[in-house]
């Protein structure tokens, strides 16, 4: 599935525990908050456990080889930083600091700058 159209079908609603369990079998606590996985995307699991409801990034997080989100975004932010392209803290979160250095590679490589980790990307990263 494209990013564009896991954004679509990603909603930012919120549910509790039984309704994210009845519709989704892959469900995963990373850092601070819960994440179910789409057709090759990890989303936020907004309600899951109001405990833990912390997400640097409300959206669609490519997967790929069996990991988790967080070590999705760990592995993007390590191989930019290799390229010169990120110089912050390898620690998994999509924050601000990792979104716009993924715009900057996405830009200069030619890709759709969505800002976030898409299948294009991850690619071209040389990554999956």
């Amino acid at each position: 599935m494209s990013f564009a159209e896991a954004t679509r079908r990603y909603n930012h609603q919120w549910h509790d525990r039984n309704w994210w369990r009845s519709h989704y079998s892959n469900i995963v606590l990373v850092g601070g908050g819960y994440y179910y996985w789409d057709s090759g995307y990890w989303c936020p699991a907004w309600g899951y456990d109001p405990i833990y409801n912390t997400y640097a990034y409300d959206g669609p997080i490519y997967g790929f080889d069996g990991l988790n989100p967080d070590q999705v975004v760990a592995d993007v932010q390590a191989q930019l930083q290799q390229d010169g392209y990120y110089n912050g803290p390898v620690n998994g979160m999509l924050d601000p600091a990792t979104q716009a250095a993924i715009a900057y590679y996405q830009r200069d490589h030619n890709l759709a700058i969505t800002s976030v980790v898409d299948a294009a990307t991850v690619t071209s990263l040389g990554l999956s």
